[in-house]
């Protein structure tokens, strides 16, 4: 008997339904560092907040956020840099 292994690479259901759930998990535990840390820190964080953060699937801005939370008094901190709008970079 032989195991056929159809991934990585394969785009298959498996693959992709594995995939998606390691993004997820992978997710789920920065945002509960990033809660754990704040409180630890005794910063408060409202339920808005923290259903905001642990609602959160990008994993870039969960990672920027996880590196701000050394740093920061207030959760408004934490997000204030998102909501800021661009900075046109551009020379004129």
């Amino acid at each position: 008997m032989t195991f056929v292994n159809y991934f990585p690479g394969r785009g298959t259901v498996m693959e992709k339904a594995y995939l998606e759930g390691e993004a997820k998990g992978e997710a789920r535990g920065e945002a509960k560092a990033i809660l754990r840390f704040l409180e630890a820190r005794g910063v408060s964080v409202p339920q808005e907040a923290r259903d905001r953060i642990a609602g959160c699937t990008d994993l870039d801005l969960l990672s920027r956020w996880l590196d701000r939370t050394p740093h920061v008094q207030s959760v408004d901190e934490l997000f204030a840099e998102d909501a800021a709008p661009a900075v046109d970079r551009t020379e004129t």
